[in-house]
């Protein structure tokens, strides 16, 4: 059953793929953002558990970056959101009510697309994509294709790139395990989430079935997007002149943001109400992983 014990249990199976961090002895606690706002001049803020819970905002989200611009606050969305090109995602945010501009938004598809490597030029990345990606975000010289519209690519494919789990099966897991186990070749994961908090529950995100094909196949990954320090120099870099101290990444996980945070030698915060924690006690999680934030805050 996909819940919060099986989501972070799997979380752990993988932890030594993460990267590794140093936490603070204990974490301070409070109602929502406000309370930390004298610890930090500046946030790195997950969405999904944090901003929004799939397509719905979160309740007082919006009015809360309101309240943290009005202090000073710079603020910074980093998100393994990797279904969306850049205009979807920040049209997205806008239609929620947020008002972010394209220079405060940084999506683990960005930095994916940053990094790719360039394949011999008659060959095309085969992508586990949502029905409609266009990829017009991609580079240039990057030939991608849907691997859901044509299963051939499994053999002809220069490498393969997971940008979404919307149309992928246990039967895909098992094909791309196999055409890697026969050809390796390049493998790129935008997404290293495991699951995502949506309206009716916990979605399946990239990472979980990425992993399942690392074990099978030992095929090297690469991964772009939290907990990876790839993803948060992007954002850090949209936050010169902040030292990392003043600086904080708020999200809803343990293993992706918190860690991903202390890892990048920045605070962080945990939001506990609407995201991976909902409905349970976080303290046995904190203290079967060893991973804790420096702040614990119910909402937004």
């Amino acid at each position: 059953m996909t819940d919060t014990k099986w989501a972070f249990q799997r979380y752990e199976s993988v932890r030594a793929e993460l990267p590794t961090a140093e936490f603070p002895q204990t974490s301070l606690s409070g109602h929502d953002l406000r309370d930390t706002a004298s610890d930090f001049d500046a946030y790195i803020l997950d969405a999904f558990g944090v901003l929004n819970r799939g397509e719905t905002a979160i309740d007082g989200a919006v009015e809360r970056m309101a309240e943290l611009r009005a202090l000073g606050k710079r603020l910074i969305v980093l998100t393994n959101a990797a279904s969306y090109t850049r205009v979807e995602i920040l049209a997205k945010y806008h239609r929620l009510g947020f008002d972010f501009d394209a220079s405060e938004v940084v999506s683990s598809r960005d930095v994916a697309f940053a990094n790719l490597p360039i394949l011999p030029s008659s060959k095309v990345w085969a992508a586990a994509a949502a029905q409609g990606d266009d990829f017009s975000d991609a580079p240039e010289a990057a030939q991608i294709a849907h691997l859901t519209d044509n299963p051939d690519l499994l053999n002809t494919a220069g490498g393969f790139l997971i940008l979404s789990s919307a149309r992928w099966r246990d039967a895909d897991t098992a094909a791309l395990s196999k055409a890697l186990n026969d050809n390796p070749r390049p493998f790129i994961i935008a997404n290293p989430d495991l699951v995502a908090p949506r309206e009716d529950g916990l979605s399946l995100e990239p990472g979980l079935f990425a992993h399942d094909i690392i074990a099978q196949t030992g095929v090297k990954a690469a991964f772009y997007g939290k907990p990876y320090g790839n993803a948060f120099e992007i954002a850090l870099d949209r936050l010169t002149g902040i030292p990392r101290h003043r600086i904080a990444m708020v999200g809803d996980t343990l293993h992706t943001d918190v860690l991903g945070g202390a890892a990048a030698g920045i605070g962080t915060i945990l939001v506990t109400d609407h995201g991976l924690f909902r409905g349970h006690e976080v303290a046995p999680f904190i203290g079967k992983s060893a991973i804790r934030p420096d702040w614990i805050v119910k909402t937004t």
